[in-house]
């Protein structure tokens, strides 16, 4: 089930890449979806996530939950090397910095309320998937 789930998220991914935003902002879950372009950070190449989205005033914010995995998305190790990025939601582009935060962060529990109640608590049941705290980052559009 789960590698069928995988190929339903990259056919998303292509079609919200190769519309230039204009299918893919809602289509799964109707969950609001942005496109995520960091830089890797062993690699140097530019690399694309589809992720749902919370937003917070301003802010974009996102969950490295990684269905509940044991390990991190690689585009959070690729962030924190280079929090400079940019976000595609529908077919606007913008700058963003990110900047993920842990519980330890005094507004982490309002900003998991907020991504876990667009996702119907799918991130909650991840965390339980997990030892390891999940991390929402906030992506602030710059400029």
């Amino acid at each position: 089930m789960g590698s069928v789930f995988a190929t339903v998220l990259k056919v998303h991914q292509w079609v919200y890449e190769n519309s230039g935003g204009l299918v893919g902002h809602r289509v799964l879950f109707g969950n609001p979806t942005l496109l995520l372009r960091c830089v890797g950070r062993k690699t140097g190449l530019e690399r694309t996530s589809a992720l749902t989205y919370g937003r917070d005033g301003d802010d974009y914010l996102v969950t490295a939950s990684n269905g509940g995995s044991p390990r991190p998305p690689g585009w959070l190790a690729n962030l924190k090397a280079e929090p400079e990025c940019e976000i595609q939601v529908g077919r606007r582009k913008m700058k963003a910095l990110a900047r993920p935060t842990l519980p330890d962060d005094p507004d982490y529990a309002r900003r998991w309320k907020i991504v876990d109640k667009v996702n119907q608590g799918r991130y909650s049941a991840y965390q339980k998937m997990t030892k390891r705290p999940i991390a929402v980052v906030v992506l602030s559009p710059v400029g």
